[in-house]
């Protein structure tokens, strides 16, 4: 599937929900949404997490992205191969109605509680600054402390611009 994430987004909400049911009915991959609404996770972290082997990780991983619940990028890490991580692009509500007369299944959008997370190249420097910390190299606490200045700088700047633009509305 070679859709980029809006594609893949606008998709999910019109994916059959025979498929959905599918997802929500198999306890493992409902395990596997649990740990990922937290925060993104590679393979052998979610396979060590659930004990279960990572081939049928791997799988499961596989159906919920074709899907589009679920996302995957390469991250860089200090040492070794990049890992595909895994993380849950957006919030959804799941309703079902079961009348008499009809079941409707519908997927909506939790627009208060979208997720945004860093770009690849952002979480990749925050989680090399974090196993710097994890082995005892105090002196990336610095290197901390500079992206945090950095993305309240970004946050500043975000809310100076929707100040403006709330003043210049009718």
């Amino acid at each position: 599937m070679t859709q980029n994430n809006d594609n893949k987004k606008n998709d999910f909400y019109n994916v059959d929900m025979e498929d959905i049911l599918d997802v929500m009915g198999c306890r493992t991959r409902r395990e596997i949404i649990n740990l990922l609404r937290k925060e993104p996770r590679f393979v052998s972290e979610i396979s060590q997490e659930l004990e279960i082997g990572q081939k049928a990780i791997i799988e499961h991983l596989k159906a919920m992205e074709e899907l589009g619940m679920l996302n995957s990028s390469f991250k860089k890490i200090v040492r070794g191969r990049p890992r595909k991580y895994y993380d849950m692009p957006h919030d959804f509500s799941i309703n079902i109605t079961i009348t008499k007369n009809s079941l409707d299944i519908q997927i909506t959008e939790d627009n208060l509680n979208l997720k945004q997370l860093p770009s690849g190249d952002e979480w990749s420097k925050l989680l090399e600054i974090e196993k710097k910390i994890d082995q005892g190299h105090w002196e990336a606490i610095e290197d901390l402390k500079n992206q945090l200045r950095l993305y309240n700088n970004l946050k500043e700047r975000a809310e100076y611009i929707l100040e403006r633009i709330n003043r210049t509305e009718f």
